[in-house]
């Protein structure tokens, strides 16, 4: 064992040393043409190889300056007439060397040149040479001699096509030697880790992973042997390196050498031989890193496959998808404890294989999803956050290749797979769902896809077991919701009884939401069915019978449900929107008594719901501005409407909100369309009215502060008089609007009155619109030329 580093630096420095001062006499017996020097100084430079006292690691060093040596002694054994000794000689001579590590390195060099000469069947020396190192079984000195072997002997073999090739199994003795040769140097590292004491495992393990490649060159060589085709592949090499694979029976091993079958040979190759390959899997240790090697496997193969349109009738003809799928239903089932994240990972190499090579076999993409559910199913509770992660993938995969939810809909193990993230990944992979749809526009067109579609998101519509829906950030609850809203929009279909169906499904999901969501999905679920009537006015033909298999009053109806829901939240200022919003609809439709008891509800909402006098102020200027848009009510029920509104707007809190509402409700007695209500001396009330209760405000700010009010509620009342006076209200005069101007003026004058700068921009641009006015001339020109500034 080592004492430290300190130690094996000197060690190696000693080594180094001591190749360099043989290797020195020996340049001198080969500069004198003296061979039996120079052999005897090449075996002693070559005894320092038999060191047990470095790690790989360090004895890889030495070794090296050894290799380089052993080069410049090749060249010198090459030329007969320096030495004077046949090679067959040589070949006998170098055996003498006292110590066998020695003797072998000089009989591989040796060897080489043997087998060059020709002298002799490359096969034989070869079969010699790998016969004779079996003469070291020290793993490391064992190791290094055969890789020396290995390196010497590679352009030598008796391939087809090569110079040294023999009679008709040429090539199987090629592949004979180095097979042999990696069967006992994998036996050699192997042996490795019963070396030294049991607590220097670890760092054991991690001197037999840099000696790794060491044996992984003899499959690679393996690989470049021209004459190994397919069937001898199939036949004779495959079966058996994975024999030597399983019955090393170590982790470590098997897992760098499946890997390395699956690097070094053709895709071609493991593609006709897949049966063979993932036979073994299920035999390896269960601490082998199967998932790994059979994610590779796939993602050569699905590389090979979408590499050229040609290959993929050979993956149909093997019928790859079903023995990859086969064989990792045994590997799992073989490791028992096999963690989630492995068994997941397995179905995602396998779902992205097939998706790539087979994309229109939604059957094999529903399979894998199925096995991947059975695999959950044995887990009561999946928390391992790595796991989660790859049932995303899983999940995130088909969405990516298709770009279309809608084919996914189609598989019936997806929700199946959802139902087993954690609350915090459903609404992950909920919102990774959304976001595809609004990527790619898709349009979710039929009930039953909505379904499947809301059963996938419903960890973002309703409270799920052991969610604390007041704990989330307010931040990202919106997001979520805003997504769910959006989504609702671009549910559509041309064929309204199928609309209905889909708003009919979404309002049963989303009517469990809860008070705080609703909000958020309640209005996108009425404008849904807005789009819906207005559907239903584009066709031809009576869309008001009752006769007929849906109608807009049973919309309306639906709607009125929905609106109702609010009423749980409590969220009146939004419900009081949507009524106005469905009254405008039903205005539309011609349906006088619907849209009637729309603002029957809009007035009782703000009535017993809206109690802050900002929202009353917004509401009462809804009504008034959905109000004056309405064509379908009769006299009477637009009377008891009007009076409705212009009560509130008078029994605002402030002084200047009522001023402003009462204004407002002129235009409800003035609609300037062709069959519109026309009513000059009420346009005029409401604006005397609006006048007095700006009086009103402008004397309590008097008594209030012991100076007038603002101004600005007459010059805004001024603008109404120009209006009205512009669209022809013949009660509306020039006097009174003259008579208007000089009052503000002499308000403005006065010393009581607070400066304001933004009333008297105000004014000043509607005396400009006057001048503009009467310098028109013509017609509007003599309207106007009364008025004197």
């Amino acid at each position: 064992m080592l004492n430290g580093t300190e130690d094996e630096e000197k060690w190696l420095a000693e080594g180094i040393a001591g190749i360099q001062h043989n290797a020195f006499y020996m340049h001198r017996a080969l500069d004198s043409n003296n061979l039996r020097e120079a052999l005897k100084y090449s075996a002693q430079m070559l005894s320092e190889l038999r060191t047990s006292k470095l790690s790989p690691r360090k004895y890889y060093e030495l070794y090296m300056r050894a290799f380089d040596e052993l080069k410049r002694l090749e060249l010198f054994f090459k030329d007969d007439s320096k030495h004077g000794v046949s090679v067959v000689d040589l070949y006998e001579l170098v055996q003498h060397a006292g110590n066998i590590l020695p003797r072998l390195y000089l009989l591989c060099t040796v060897g080489s040149i043997y087998i060059k000469s020709k002298e002799a069947p490359a096969k034989e020396v070869l079969k010699d040479l790998v016969e004779m190192c079996r003469g070291v079984q020290h793993p490391i000195r064992g190791l290094f001699l055969r890789s020396y072997l290995a390196q010497i002997s590679r352009d030598k073999l008796p391939d087809i096509g090569s110079e040294y090739e023999g009679d008709a199994d040429t090539v199987m003795d090629a592949v004979d030697f180095v097979l042999q040769n990696f069967t006992e140097m994998n036996k050699l590292w192997v042996r490795m880790q019963h070396q030294g004491p049991g607590r220097v495992r670890e760092k054991r393990e991690k001197e037999r992973s840099e000696l790794q490649d060491l044996v992984g060159k003899n499959l690679h060589v393996l690989s470049q042997i021209e004459g190994v085709d397919l069937e001898m592949y199939k036949e004779t090499v495959l079966p058996r390196v994975l024999e030597q694979v399983v019955n090393c029976k170590d982790d470590l091993a098997q897992y760098y050498l499946m890997d390395c079958i699956i690097q070094v040979f053709p895709d071609e190759y493991h593609l006709q031989t897949l049966e063979t390959l993932l036979g073994a899997c299920p035999q390896l240790q269960p601490t082998v890193d199967v998932k790994t090697v059979l994610s590779r496997l796939m993602d050569r193969l699905s590389n090979y496959a979408t590499s050229s349109a040609d290959v993929l009738p050979e993956f149909l003809q093997v019928e790859a998808f079903s023995k990859l799928s086969n064989a990792i239903g045994k590997v799992i089932e073989a490791q028992v404890d096999m963690p989630a994240v492995g068994a997941i990972t397995l179905y995602v190499s396998l779902l992205t294989f097939t998706l790539r090579v087979h994309p229109d076999r939604l059957d094999h993409v529903d399979q894998v999803l199925g096995a991947c559910v059975k695999k959950l199913s044995n887990i009561p509770k999946l928390e391992d956050s790595r796991a989660m992660k790859q049932v995303v993938a899983l999940l995130s995969a088909p969405l990516e290749k298709y770009n279309d939810i809608v084919t996914a809909l189609t598989l019936s193990n997806y929700p199946r797979v959802m139902d087993h993230l954690d609350i915090g990944t459903n609404k992950l992979m909920a919102m990774v769902i959304i976001q595809s749809i609004m990527k790619n526009n898709s349009c979710i067109s039929t009930a039953d896809k909505v379904e499947v579609l809301f059963e996938l998101i419903k960890g973002l519509i309703k409270d799920t077991d052991g969610a604390d829906v007041d704990e989330l950030d307010e931040e990202d609850f919106k997001e979520e919701q805003n997504s769910v809203a959006r989504l609702i929009h671009m549910l559509y279909n041309d064929e309204p009884e199928e609309m209905l169906k889909i708003i009919c499904i979404v309002r049963k999901h989303t009517m469990v939401g809860g008070p705080k969501r609703l909000p958020f999905t309640v209005s996108s679920l009425v404008f849904s069915a807005l789009r819906l009537l207005r559907q239903l006015q584009g066709q031809e033909g009576d869309i008001v019978g009752e006769e007929a298999s849906m109608t807009p009053n049973k919309i309306f109806q639906l709607l009125t449900q929905i609106i109702e829901s609010l009423s749980a939240v409590p969220s009146p200022e939004l419900a009081l929107r949507l009524y106005l919003q469905c009254a405008e609809a039903a205005n539309g439709c011609d349906i006088e008594h619907v849209a009637y008891e729309f603002f029957t509800q809009a007035f009782v909402l703000y009535e017993e719901e809206i109690a802050d006098s900002k929202a009353q102020v917004t509401a009462i200027h809804l009504i008034i501005g959905t109000l004056q848009r309405m064509n379908v009510f009769g006299v009477e029920n637009r009377d008891t409407l009007t009076h409705k509104a212009t009560g509130y707007s008078a029994r605002l809190l402030k002084k200047a909100d009522q001023c402003r509402a009462v204004y407002a409700c002129s235009h409800l007695f003035w609609v300037d369309d062709q069959d519109g209500i026309k009513d000059g001396e009420r346009v005029l009330l409401c604006l005397k009215r609006a006048l007095r209760i700006a009086n009103a405000a402008q004397q309590m700010a008097n008594v209030a502060r012991g100076s007038g009010g603002p101004v600005s509620l007459f010059v805004e009342i001024l603008n109404k008089y120009i209006y009205f006076f512009e669209k022809g209200n013949k009660q509306i005069t020039s006097s009174a609007i003259q008579g208007l101007i000089e009052f503000i003026n002499t308000e403005m004058q006065s010393d009581s009155t607070n400066p304001d700068s933004v009333a008297d921009a105000f004014l000043a641009s509607t005396l400009r619109y006057i001048q503009f006015q009467k310098q028109k001339g013509g017609v509007v020109g003599e309207k106007f030329e009364s008025i004197k500034l």
